[in-house]
């Protein structure tokens, strides 16, 4: 059987991020990747200069389009702007039920953009946080989702996974790459356990789209048939993998995209 995983995201122009790394990662790791596209950002290495929000209507138009011909393995979910968009997508899910889930909660852009309005904030918790395998936030999401400062050490980080699963996530990736330290570790906090996941930090301008890259390397991993520590780990390594290579490319004047296809190109 072909390992299918579906992404439902917005669109970057400038390829980086969204449904363009989200698909790119999905090739290099081996899955057939499809999309369901919520929203378009005229957007580059520099920053987002517009969005343009698909109908909601279109966006369960979409939604029922891939699920009704394609059996899905695994989902994952990024750029969700609007309100009436996070609720088509919940009950998109919650008719096709894919066996797993993995929940990006885009709120800004490497380049600092913000991606969602703020009233769009708790209608991700309350209708997606019950539905979703696991939630990946970075410090600044976590932080914005629990109105509190960002965490600055790993027992911050785990006080504040903790109190995500408290608001409905069945399993936390606490993502900590924007952090200081010489290495980025990552947080996988679930109500029996939590594992940890370090890698050294890379020295690096070209950091975009490495979170939707992370979360879509995670459903890949699902998609495939791995557990889900497993396919965290496996995506760790292969996003770290892309921004050692991030340097050969040469794509853009501001933040650059990772390498997405590091293993191929030579």
């Amino acid at each position: 059987m072909t390992s299918i995983a579906l992404t439902i995201a917005g669109s970057d122009s400038g390829g980086g991020a969204g449904i363009q790394a989200d698909l790119k990662t999905f090739s290099a790791l081996g899955v057939y990747g499809a999309s369901v596209i919520t929203a378009l950002t005229a957007q580059n290495t520099k920053g987002v200069s517009a969005i343009h929000d698909a109908p909601a209507d279109f966006v369960t138009a979409e939604i029922d389009a891939v699920f009704s011909d394609l059996t899905v393995n695994a989902v994952k979910i990024g750029m969700l702007s609007r309100t009436d968009i996070i609720l088509a997508v919940a009950i998109g899910l919650q008719k096709w039920k894919p066996p797993f889930i993995v929940l990006d909660p885009v709120m800004v852009a490497t380049s600092g953009d913000r991606l969602i309005r703020e009233d769009a904030s708790m209608a991700i918790v309350d209708e997606l946080f019950p539905r979703v395998t696991v939630i990946t936030p970075n410090l600044a999401e976590a932080a914005t989702l629990l109105d509190r400062a960002p965490a600055t050490n790993e027992a911050e980080m785990q006080n504040q996974g903790e109190a995500l699963l408290k608001l409905g996530a069945q399993a936390v990736l606490m993502k900590g790459g924007h952090g200081t330290s010489d290495e980025s570790v990552d947080l996988l906090i679930t109500p029996s356990e939590t594992k940890r996941y370090a890698a050294r930090r890379i020295n690096t301008k070209n950091t975009h789209g490495t979170g939707c890259t992370l979360s879509a390397a995670i459903a890949a991993g699902l998609a495939k048939g791995m557990t889900l520590p497993d396919a965290v780990a496996t995506a760790k390594s292969y996003v770290t993998a892309a921004l050692e290579a991030s340097t050969t490319l040469h794509v853009g004047h501001g933040s650059g995209p990772v390498h997405h296809f590091h293993a191929f190109w030579k």
